[in-house]
């Protein structure tokens, strides 16, 4: 079995000379699946002393953080997972002090944290408590403090509780077994030298709480006037999956033998044989206890030894299962036990939307306009989830009988939180397919919402001229050099009717740059269903050579042929 992330935590807080402690710090490990997911964390806050009320803004700001962290979708990724849980714990407690009219600031608390997930660390800051980093004789401050001098006095320029929005650091960094991250509030780094800390953490044995101990009363000794927190985690072990594991992990049920009509398979009876390929099988299957339909999907003994088809096919059943949207196909979680590799998914009588545009080569646009606002519907989801579809097709787009549109195949569905997981697998390769792929994927870019936006954006285009956007050589390369390899095609060359608005639309949607693409999907769709005047303006705007380059150059042919026939006739 795969080994799993392991840490360990020791902390010590001190009220020091001061009378009430207004320091606060907190850690978790979970357990199982959910240590893979989110990670573990660490957090430790300094109440302002100025507040009259800011241990309870620290006390409150460590435990619900890692609360709340942890019951986060593990869909998401660390940074938004964290910075969601920030927001809404700065505007409950800048509201508590807004609320408090002559007392408004007795609410104010530093904020450091750090999550260790896979083979990353993911730090959060803001205030002036700090985190430092020790690998070997290596010892460094990975946060800044916010503070502003002002008449000799030093002020916080950052809290949690301090304005209705905050800005909070984000930093990563990969970790080592081995490593120490250290947490402290101002009351032990304020009056301890960073060679003293080093010195004082490198000699920590197994005991870290009284290491912990150890660092404060140093400070204390060393003359601190404040609340002192220290917080120590050691990374003992790192996740690391060979391939022999990752294979093993994802081929400990065996494939089904390929099925004809009238086979059974754990309690399921095949009814129809939907698909029999290469790649994968699909069938009409109905439950013998419950006479519920369903698609079982099941991969081709081809991909026995794929690891990386496999990851994707139980990455399909995973998506499915979590995603609860009328535009999404779903994926079950069977009653029984299953002795083979497969999944369930809804069945969705219809068409898929290559066989719609067969059936319907020049539709009306408001056809068109019905069926790209269900599927935005759809990527609305994904996109709510911290999910990029990233294979989005005519193929992968389902119509049924009500004209309900249906987006299929998460094979290779980026998931925030999943992926954020060490793998050995070898998931490089521009996703989806060629001629529908983002050109940032082929640049060996990320992918995000944007991607999808493209993705859908070409298949609109296709819907309304029957063709591509791009040069088809263009659209076969696996990768480009720059984005100015791409030469967009208007779409009302080929669909002369089209309105203007709308060419403008699809030109800004398939814009191979990724930063010059809406912004939001519901930008898109407006666009796309309503005039948009700034759009026919800049294609008004636009130079001949990039509205019609045969004419710019047909043009500029007559004008050179002119000028020689008139230096001809001068000579």
């Amino acid at each position: 079995m795969s080994q799993q992330l392991q840490v360990r935590f020791g902390g010590y807080s001190s009220a020091g000379v001061k009378a009430i402690n207004q320091d606060a710090f907190t850690a978790h490990m979970p357990d199982g699946i959910e240590r893979d997911l989110k990670g573990a964390a660490a957090v430790i806050c300094d109440g302002v002393s100025s507040g009259e009320d800011s241990q309870v803004a620290s006390q409150m700001a460590a435990t619900v953080f890692i609360t709340d962290y942890f019951s986060t979708p593990p869909t998401w990724s660390t940074r938004n997972a964290a910075s969601k849980v920030l927001q809404g714990l700065n505007s409950w407690i800048h509201r508590q002090n807004a609320a408090r009219n002559a007392r408004q600031d007795s609410m104010l608390t530093t904020f450091s944290a750090v999550i260790a997930k896979s083979n990353t660390l993911h730090s959060f800051h803001a205030g002036d408590s700090r985190i430092h980093h020790m690998r070997g004789e290596l010892f460094e401050q990975i946060t800044r403090d916010h503070t502003l001098t002002e008449g000799g006095r030093e002020y916080l320029a950052r809290a949690l509780g301090a304005d209705s929005h905050l800005e909070v650091d984000y930093h990563t960094l990969e970790l080592q077994e081995g490593d120490r991250i250290l947490l402290t509030t101002d009351g032990v780094h304020g009056v301890l030298p960073r060679a003293n800390l080093r010195e004082l953490l490198a000699g920590c044995d197994e005991d870290l709480e009284g290491c912990a101990k150890t660092i404060v009363n140093a400070a204390l000794a060393a003359g601190s006037d404040d609340n002192l927190t220290a917080l120590i985690v050691s990374v003992d072990r790192l996740p690391l999956e060979t391939l022999d594991e990752t294979h093993r992990r994802l081929t400990q049920l065996p494939i089904p033998p390929v099925l004809a009509s009238g086979n059974r398979i754990d309690g399921f009876e095949v009814l129809d044989v939907i698909f029999s390929g290469t790649r994968s099988h699909m069938y009409l299957v109905k439950d013998l206890d419950s006479n519920e339909r369903f698609v079982l999907k099941a991969p081709s003994e081809n991909f026995k030894e794929d690891a990386v088809y496999l990851d994707g096919f139980i990455r399909e059943e995973w998506v499915g299962q979590r995603l609860d949207h009328p535009n999404v196909m779903k994926t079950f979680r069977p009653a029984r036990d299953k002795r083979f590799l497969y999944y369930l998914g809804e069945h969705i009588e219809g068409m898929n939307l290559r066989e719609w545009m067969q059936d319907n080569p020049h539709p009306p646009l408001d056809a068109v306009r019905d069926i790209v606002r269900q599927a935005v519907d759809g990527l609305r989801a994904f996109q709510r989830a911290d999910m990029v579809h990233q294979d989005l097709k005519p193929e992968n787009i389902m119509i049924n009988r009500d004209g309900r549109v249906k987006l299929l195949d998460f094979g290779t569905v980026l998931i925030a939180g999943t992926d954020e997981i060490a793998s050995p697998l070898d998931k490089s390769v521009p996703q989806g397919s060629v001629n529908y792929v983002a050109p940032e994927y082929l640049m060996g870019e990320p992918g995000s919402f944007r991607s999808d936006l493209f993705s859908l954006a070409v298949i609109t285009y296709e819907m309304i001229t029957g063709k591509l956007p791009f040069d088809e050589p263009a659209m076969k390369r696996v990768s480009i050099d720059n984005y100015g390899e791409l030469d967009y095609i208007p779409a009302n060359r080929v669909r002369r009717e089209l309105p203007l608005w709308v060419e403008g639309c699809l030109r800004k949607a398939l814009q191979p740059n990724p930063a010059y693409r809406y912004e939001a999907f519901s930008e898109f769709l407006q666009d796309f269903t309503r005039p948009n005047p700034q759009l026919e303006a800049r294609i008004h705007r636009q130079p001949l050579l990039e509205t019609n380059p045969l004419r710019f150059w047909q043009v500029l042919c007559l004008i050179l042929a002119l000028l020689n026939l008139w230096q001809l006739a001068r000579g």
